[in-house]
């Protein structure tokens, strides 16, 4: 108990190191954040309200963040390019409709870009999700679209055929429908190993992304990208958005050591740590 304390006590001391830190300090490397759903109907981890996203949008613009693409981003950590001030990458997975009714038209108000990771077999399926023709309109818009597998099943729960399929199918389908090459990949539920990376390579990805809490830096591995999730927790502040943006090392180990505190049975110890 009093070795759960002293972490407990170290823990609370971090968050006061968080704080300022967070308010003080640049990124230490480039955030990639990695959304869901945005709508003011599903009140769940996966969602964020329009009137939060849009709170977040104005606070990237007003602090002189710049959203980047995907292809930008692996472009200046391959040395083929070079990025603005304050760079960010903007994710959403699954491609669902709120993307298009909710997301974009802040998308645009603020002059961001973004990439929205799609499962293929869903798209113009279910009415959750996105349309062709309103992707069509998105990729107008300059809004890119990457994989996020045909069906959405954990890669590395799949034999070697199923992985492939999930992999080249879902490429295949999504260029031939919007008519141009799909270089990235968002992991199911970010899971990920040697292996399924060395296939992504293979079927033609450029990169792929994990939810693994971090900042890209210079000489990550491109099959492994980490990401800032901005889900996971309810309500989405401002407080953990910009510490999670700032100090994801910090939040990630805080995260970590909630866990922990819930898994050894101290559930009221890790409730006295904030949202991060």
């Amino acid at each position: 108990m009093k070795f759960i304390l002293l972490r407990l006590v170290i823990a609370l001391l971090a968050v006061a190191g968080f704080v300022s830190f967070a308010v003080l300090s640049e990124p230490d490397g480039i955030p990639v954040l990695n959304y869901h759903q945005i709508n003011d109907m599903d009140e769940n981890m996966l969602t964020v309200s329009s009137e939060e996203f849009e709170t977040q949008m104005a606070w990237l613009s007003e602090n002189g963040y710049h959203a980047v693409t995907a292809t930008e981003l692996i472009d200046a950590l391959e040395g083929k390019g070079t990025l603005p001030e304050r760079p960010v990458l903007i994710t959403f997975d699954d491609g669902y409709v709120d993307n298009y009714q909710c997301a974009f038209p802040i998308l645009k108000k603020y002059n961001m870009k973004a990439i929205i990771f799609l499962i293929s077999e869903y798209v113009s399926l279910y009415p959750n999700y996105l349309t062709w023709e309103q992707l069509a309109e998105m990729q107008a818009s300059g809004i890119e679209f990457g994989s996020h597998t045909v069906d959405h099943n954990v890669l590395t729960d799949l034999s070697p055929n199923s992985i492939n399929h999930e992999l080249a199918d879902s490429k295949r389908i999504l260029e031939n429908r919007l008519g141009r090459p799909v270089k990235f990949l968002a992991y199911p539920c970010g899971y990920t190993n040697e292996y399924i990376k060395k296939r992504v390579h293979t079927e033609g990805y450029r990169a792929a992304f994990t939810v693994n809490l971090g900042n890209v830096r210079p000489n990550d591995d491109l099959y492994a990208l980490n990401r800032v999730p901005i889900f996971g927790a309810l309500p989405h502040t401002m407080f953990r958005f910009t510490g999670r943006l700032r100090c994801p090392r910090i939040a990630a180990w805080l995260e970590n050591l909630q866990k922990d505190l819930i898994r050894t049975g101290h559930s009221g110890l890790a409730e006295m740590l904030p949202a991060l």
